[in-house]
C-alpha cells in the first residue's frame, strides 16, 4: 500500500511540474514611433523598466499556470496605470481638452472578443472590454453606453482629470504630435495552447472629439485565434483600420501558408513608412516584432528563459 501511495504521489507531482513548466511566450509594445536615440539615460531606463516589470507581470502568470486572457489584461492594467504610456493615465489631450481612451480583447480560442471607445472615466479600459466580451452578447460599446456598463459591472470608476498628466498637456498646448504614440499592447499563448490580444491607447494628440482609431477595432488594431496568431498593433490608426492590419496577418496565414514573419512583413510593407508597427504569437509560440519607425517599444518573454527589452530597431 504505501509502495502504491509513493508512486501515486510522483506521478501527481509530475503532472503539477509539467504544468508548471508548460510552454508559453509573451510579447508587448508601449508604442510605435521615433524616439531620439540621444534621449536621457533617466528616460530611458524609465522605459526599459516599465517594460521589464510589464513582462513579470505576464511572465509569473503563465509560468503558474494562468491563462492568456489574465496576463494579456494583467499587462495593459499595469500601462494603462503607468503615465509613461498613452493609455490610462497619461492619455493624450483631444482637441476639446479633454481624455478619451480605447480599449480590446480577443481571445483566440473562440474568436469571443470585447471592446470600449471614447471612454472618459473608465479606469482601465482593458478591464472593462473583458467584461464586455464575457458579460454581454455584445462586442464593442462606446461613450455614455460604455460608461454605464463600466457602472453595472462595478470597475473603477475616475474623474477625467485623473488621466491628466503635465507632459502630455505640454504637448497638447504646443499642438505637438509626441515622437511616441505610447499605445500599448499583448499578446500571449498559454501552456494551453490558447492565444490572446490586447490594445490600449488614449489615441492621438489633438484628435477631434470622437474620432476613434484601430485599437477597440477587432481585426484591425488586435486579433486573435488559436490555428493561427494573435496581433496587436500600434500606430497611425485610420491607415490599420484601412488595410484591417491585425487580421489580415492571420489571413495570410492560414489562406497563403506564409510564416508569421513573413505575413507580418508583408502588411507592414503595404504601409507608408512611418506608420507603425505591431507585435504578434503565432500557434507555435514564434513570435515577431515588425514595424517601419524608428524604434518601438518592446519586450519578450517565453518558457525558454528569454526576456529581453528594446526600444530601437
Amino acid at each position: 500500500m504505501k509502495f502504491l501511495i509513493i508512486c501515486y504521489l510522483l506521478v501527481f507531482s509530475n503532472i503539477i511540474l509539467s504544468q508548471s513548466q508548460g510552454k508559453y511566450t509573451i510579447v508587448i509594445h508601449g508604442g510605435a514611433g521615433y524616439i531620439p536615440a540621444d534621449i536621457s539615460q533617466n528616460v530611458k531606463d524609465a522605459y526599459l523598466q516599465a517594460l521589464s516589470d510589464a513582462l513579470n507581470i505576464g511572465r509569473k502568470i503563465l509560468e503558474s499556470g494562468g491563462t492568456s486572457l489574465d496576463a494579456v489584461e494583467q499587462v495593459i492594467r499595469f500601462f494603462e496605470d503607468d503615465s509613461i504610456f498613452n493609455a490610462g493615465k497619461g492619455a493624450v489631450f483631444t482637441a476639446e481638452g479633454t481624455h478619451e481612451l480605447d480599449a480590446s480583447i480577443m481571445n483566440g480560442k473562440d474568436l469571443s472578443c470585447g471592446a470600449v471607445a471614447g471612454v472618459k472615466t473608465i479606469k482601465n479600459p482593458i478591464s472593462l472590454s473583458r467584461l464586455v466580451m464575457e458579460k454581454t452578447p455584445h462586442v464593442l460599446f462606446t461613450g455614455e453606453g460604455a460608461y454605464k456598463l463600466g457602472k453595472k459591472f462595478g470597475v473603477d470608476i475616475v474623474n477625467n482629470h485623473y488621466f491628466d498628466v503635465v507632459k502630455r498637456y505640454e504637448q497638447w498646448k504646443k499642438k505637438h504630435d509626441e515622437n511616441v504614440k505610447g499605445t500599448v499592447g499583448c499578446v500571449a499563448i498559454d501552456e494551453y495552447g490558447n492565444i490572446a490580444a490586447g490594445t490600449s491607447t488614449g489615441g492621438l494628440t489633438d484628435k477631434w472629439a470622437g474620432r476613434v482609431g484601430d485599437s477597440p477595432l477587432i481585426n484591425a488594431g488586435t486579433y486573435a485565434n488559436n490555428k493561427t496568431c494573435g496581433v496587436s498593433c500600434t500606430g497611425q490608426g485610420e491607415l490599420f483600420i484601412r488595410n484591417t492590419v491585425a487580421f489580415n496577418v492571420s489571413a495570410l496565414m492560414e489562406y497563403k501558408g506564409l510564416s508569421l514573419q513573413e505575413a507580418a512583413e508583408e502588411i507592414i510593407n503595404r504601409l507608408p513608412e512611418g506608420s507603425g508597427g505591431l507585435i504578434a504569437v503565432d500557434k507555435d509560440g514564434n513570435y515577431v516584432f515588425v514595424f517601419n519607425t524608428s524604434s518601438m517599444l518592446r519586450g519578450i518573454a517565453n518558457a525558454e528563459g528569454k526576456f529581453e527589452t528594446a526600444i530601437w530597431k
